[in-house]
């Protein structure tokens, strides 16, 4: 078999299933076998146009398969192995990765009359379906592989370790972004899927007190069994207000956006303690 059925984008508001090769694989490649990926909310903003990718790329950049074929240099897997990749996959010989700084990799070369120093732009690591073909096909060419891929354990199924590859490991860095240290009191503003997981990510670092912000009860009760001890509605209260008074005026040790709107940024910066730095933000930003 050569060709394999991907799911491309054509233009705003049209993306098709089409047949395209299965990728060749280099020496520091694996080829997976996607057995399960998602649809993300960045496919969906591709989808419509508001960000821009190459027509016929291959969107999708949550992979979850088998490796179908390793490439000569790639150390420490096997084939018919089951393995993650993650959303974020740089090159790792960067002078960005080289300098514990993967994720600002910019070792990509853009192709000319767009942005870029000589070239090349910092695009934080992200290349499936967005550099190139991504996860919504049969077939994904991992680059990297020895760097850029991950065992999925024996026990675990392939939706239980669907979230790894984009949105845990997301609302994790968000945790690990915030400095958070044992017994630090922490907000976290939205409580989606990435906001959840930087609320399990802040307990997980040792948190003592975490405060959940959300609009929506439904993900306001599933954040105190992901770790929240505080869950705020902001449709029925100042949240603001609220959590000083929790802190008795003096503010959080850390707060973690995980929406992205200016309300949600301001309310963060409100509430923390004097001399903290500013929140981390543990989405994705739009370039």
């Amino acid at each position: 078999m050569t060709m394999m059925k991907a799911t491309v984008f054509v233009a705003p508001g049209r993306i098709e299933l089409v047949d395209k090769p299965i990728p060749e694989v280099g020496p520091n490649d694996a080829l997976i076998r996607i057995t399960t990926t998602t649809i993300c909310g960045t496919d969906v903003h591709i989808l419509k146009g508001e960000y821009p990718v190459v027509p016929g790329l291959t969107i999708g950049h949550e992979p979850v398969g088998v490796i179908e074929k390793l490439g000569s240099a790639v150390q420490g897997y096997v084939e018919g192995q089951r393995v993650i990749a993650g959303a974020i996959c740089p090159s790792f010989t960067s002078y960005a990765s080289q300098d514990g700084a993967p994720s600002q990799d910019g070792s990509y070369l853009i192709p000319s009359g767009q942005c870029g120093h000589h070239g090349y732009k910092a695009t934080a690591g992200w290349r499936f379906g967005n550099l190139i073909d991504g996860t919504q096909a049969e077939y994904v060419l991992v680059p990297d592989a020895q760097a850029n891929l991950a065992p999925i354990p024996d026990g675990l199924t392939d939706e239980q370790v669907l979230m790894c590859p984009d949105i845990m490991s997301t609302g994790f860095k968000g945790a690990e972004n915030a400095n958070i240290k044992l017994g630090d009191t922490v907000a976290v503003f939205a409580q989606g899927p990435i906001g959840l997981c930087a609320t399990a990510g802040a307990r997980l670092l040792g948190a003592t007190t975490i405060i959940a912000v959300d609009g929506n009860d439904h993900r306001l009760g599933i954040s105190k069994v992901m770790g929240a001890d505080v869950t705020l509605n902001f449709r029925n209260c100042d949240v603001v207000g609220e959590i000083m008074d929790l802190t008795g005026g003096r503010g959080v040790d850390s707060a973690i956006e995980a929406l992205g709107t200016q309300g949600t940024f301001e309310s963060a910066l409100r509430v923390l303690k004097p001399g903290e730095p500013c929140p981390a933000w543990a989405c994705i930003p739009p370039t």
